[in-house]
């Protein structure tokens, strides 16, 4: 991107103030989203929730009744790591939040954007910097006591507390001033720019006028947590017997590897709009398992289908499926020779055909791609993948390993599904039918897999992005240096300014200009990490049964909307 070298140059001289910040990753992916108000003064909006009937063709599951209950049985891949969403950073623990709990902003189940959740209004100050949210009056914990300002302040003070530990407190960094600070231990916690006015208003003041800051609020570091039963039963809280939230639902039973049930809260805010007496989470990983108990009437609802039967299911009129805002892609540990070098890195990848991948083993619809950040408005991207054998065959010998003669036998870590085992299989034959080089193929649980990820336990592994908000910064914030979720321990001290620069730019092409720099950087400079596609969802449910389930760009789609028709 050299015509933005001059543009580059003045950034890093007129940079003054730096901010650290960390990431998480998932398997399909947690996320959020932005919404496009332009309002400078006030925003007040409305949250009511519409059912809009989407057609879809019957699905092979029976009637989910019991004894005149509608309880909603969802396929939902591997074993929660907690249900504190202090603990928490995949797809499948985003699901079970979304039941539980409830923040200032909640998912609009149509678009994914924010909408009013316990706060239901705010005020924007000129600047765009100071939000000042206005909470319900009827907001209560599932034990009855009323949800404060005071208890959003606690919430995510605890999220920031080095002690904490949370592996998503780098979220919250990257917006709220001062949060930077004392998640590093340099600050106490009254550098955090939070605060409650009073019982009902709470403030918070970012580091810069952040365009998507509201869709993000729906995040789960952005959570409010119940401080009462917290200081009462210490890490114990979140056990069925001593569990407390504010969502529509409440956790009734937790049986570890099996099944999670939610039922309907009586004290929620909005419980006459609740239509779901209970909601039911399996917890199982095996693609064929989950499709076969959806076959057969066990679930309701199944969030991905085995590769080996893709073009069957694509022509089942319950399938749906979408665009997705998500990438999947490899990481890459930057600080393990001899992938420290980045003629290595950009060899493995240039010598590895994506387009392929996608026409023959995913099958679904996914997008090959070269950059991290997926199709966006206004934003240009890096362009098409692409694929050079001989390329990459004379980057790997200017790295002193022709026809890989002497390069080690490096690990690629996935998480346990047959999925990312086929993708694995196929990136291990490309590398040494290409290259000559041999990969050793690692799968692991998920907890444990994350846990080793965020560590950097690896070589290569297996990590796939949904977009916490919707904007290009979403999937860029992650790889600044220390980051959290940056377990490739990859390190650019341009690349964190220019992502440190956007966080503090006005929305428009100029902002989009230095984040696409810093993608290049990324990418075609450092080769950080390797992606391969852009995801498309895949799930089956029956929309003539089932209501307010929604195809969208983050395919969220909280249980508080869902309805039996």
């Amino acid at each position: 991107m050299k015509k933005t070298l001059i543009a580059l140059l003045a950034i890093l001289c007129a940079l003054t103030v730096f901010v650290g910040c960390s990431k998480s990753s998932s398997t399909s992916a947690p996320a959020a989203t932005t919404t496009t108000t332009t309002t400078t003064t006030t925003t007040s909006t409305t949250a009511t929730a519409t059912k809009t009937e989407t057609a879809a063709a019957p699905a092979a599951a029976t009637t989910s009744t019991d004894s005149g209950k509608v309880v909603f049985r969802i396929a939902n891949s591997a074993e929660p790591e907690s249900l504190d969403p202090s603990q928490i950073q995949g797809v499948p623990e985003h699901r079970i939040f979304e039941a539980l709990f409830e923040g200032l902003v909640v998912v609009d189940p149509v678009t994914a954007g924010g909408i009013p959740g316990v706060a239901e209004s705010w005020d924007i100050s000129e600047d765009g910097l100071t939000y000042t949210f206005h909470l319900r009056e009827d907001a209560m914990w599932s034990d009855g006591v009323p949800v404060t300002a005071q208890d959003v302040v606690y919430s995510w003070l605890r999220e920031l507390a080095p002690e904490t530990a949370s592996p998503y407190a780098w979220f919250p960094v990257m917006f709220i001033a001062g949060a930077a600070e004392y998640n590093a231990g340099t600050a106490g916690p009254e550098a955090v720019q939070i605060a409650a006015l009073d019982d009902h208003t709470f403030q918070m003041t970012l580091i810069g006028p952040l365009p998507y800051v509201i869709g993000a609020l729906n995040h789960y570091s952005f959570a409010i947590v119940p401080q009462h039963a917290i200081e009462k039963y210490g890490k114990d809280w979140i056990l069925p017997e001593n569990f407390v939230g504010n969502g529509p639902f409440v956790l009734k039973e937790w049986t570890p590897q099996d099944k999670i049930v939610c039922v309907k809260s009586d004290t929620y805010w909005d419980k006459d709009n609740v239509q779901l007496d209970e909601v039911v989470y399996y917890a199982s990983d095996d693609m064929t398992t989950n499709y076969n108990m959806y076959l057969s009437g066990q679930v309701d609802w199944v969030t991905g289908v085995p590769n080996d039967v893709i073009d069957s299911v694509m022509m089942r009129e319950d399938y749906q499926s979408a665009p997705q805002l998500s990438t999947y892609y490899y990481t890459i540990n930057t600080t393990k020779a001899p992938l420290d070098d980045a003629r290595v890195r950009k060899a493995i990848s240039y010598a590895i055909d994506r387009q392929t991948l996608v026409d023959t083993i995913t099958k679904a619809g996914q997008i090959a791609c070269w950059g991290i950040v997926p199709f966006m408005d206004g934003y240009d991207g890096l362009g098409d993948a692409k694929y050079d054998p001989e390329y990459a065959q004379q980057l790997l010998a200017e790295a002193g390993y022709p026809n890989g003669v002497g390069f080690p036998t490096l690990n690629l870590l996935y998480n346990t599904d047959d999925a990312h085992k086929a993708i694995a299989e196929y990136v291990q034959q490309q590398l040494k039918q290409n290259l000559n080089i041999n990969i050793v193929l690692e799968n692991q649980e998920w907890a444990t897999y994350l846990a080793n990820r965020n560590a950097g336990n690896f070589d290569i592994a297996r990590a796939g992005w949904v977009g916490d908000y919707q904007d290009p910064n979403t999937f860029l914030d992650m790889f600044v240096t220390g980051a959290g979720m940056n377990g490739g321990k990859y390190s650019n001290d341009v690349y964190d300014t220019l992502i440190n620069e956007a966080a503090r730019m006005e929305a428009g092409p100029e902002r989009f200009e230095v984040l696409l720099t810093a993608e290049d950087i990324l990418i075609n400079e450092d080769q950080a990490i390797i992606p391969f596609y852009y995801y498309v969802s895949q799930n089956l449910i029956d929309l003539n049964k089932w209501g307010g389930w929604h195809t969208n760009t983050m395919d969220y789609h909280p249980p508080k909307n869902i309805y039996l028709k």
